[in-house]
Order: C-alpha cells, then structure tokens, then sequence
C-alpha cells in the first residue's frame, strides 16, 4: 500500500474499515460521523450522526455481506477525499445485488470521518 498516493491509502483503509464494520454490527457505525454528516440512502435524506445511525440501523435485514468490485479514491481541492465504491451485496437470504456507494471523507479532531455518503443499489427497469 506504501506505492500508493496518500489519498488512496486513506480511501482504501476507509472502505474497509466501513464495510468490516457494517457488516459485523451497524451500531459501531456512529463514530465515522459527524453531527453534520449527510447521507443519501436510495433517494432518502438524513442528517446528522444520530439520524444516520438510526436509518442504518433499521435496514430490513439480519445479515448482510458487501464484496467490493472496485474503489476510486481522489483528492479535493479542500483537502478532503472522494471516495467511490462498486460492488455486490447478499443481504439475509435475497439475491446478490450490485450497489454504488460514493464518500466524501474529511480530517477533523485527527480521524478521518464522512461528511457526505451516498448508497444506490444497482438496479435497472424498475
């Protein structure tokens, strides 16, 4: 990972970071956001550490496992970071499905953490 930009390396530890967690226990999740943070979940807003959390958390399903299929990691002019995933999702007992998620990471306090998150799952002809 030393090879790679510095950007990168922090989008890539990120990511992993995120889905790990996501995947094990949700209710983890509330330290990667800010009483500011933003997130877009199929169209739907919330905003706030708490309000994110809560969405999150109330996902209708038990289990659910992320594979990623590609993650793109760009600097912004404000010294954040731009964070784009792809990937497949097995949720419970329903069928794979494809899924994009974009990040928007910020330095504050010495941690990394969202500010903004947007999730669509890949689906067509709906």
């Amino acid at each position: 990972m030393g090879d790679k930009p510095i950007w990168e390396q922090i989008g890539s530890s990120f990511v992993q970071h995120y889905y790990q967690v996501f995947d094990t226990d949700r209710t983890q999740l509330g330290s990667i956001y800010t009483g500011e943070s933003c997130l877009t979940w199929e169209g739907q807003q919330f905003q706030g550490k708490a309000a994110i959390v809560e969405k999150l958390c109330s996902l209708p399903f038990t289990k659910i496992a992320h594979s990623i299929t590609a993650q793109d990691h760009q600097p912004t002019p404000d010294s954040c970071i731009l964070s784009m995933v792809v990937g497949q999702l097995k949720a419970d007992d329903d069928q794979v499905l494809g899924f994009h998620q974009t990040f928007l990471l910020k330095s504050y306090s010495n941690a990394w953490v969202c500010t903004n998150e947007i999730f669509r799952l890949a689906l067509h002809n709906l």
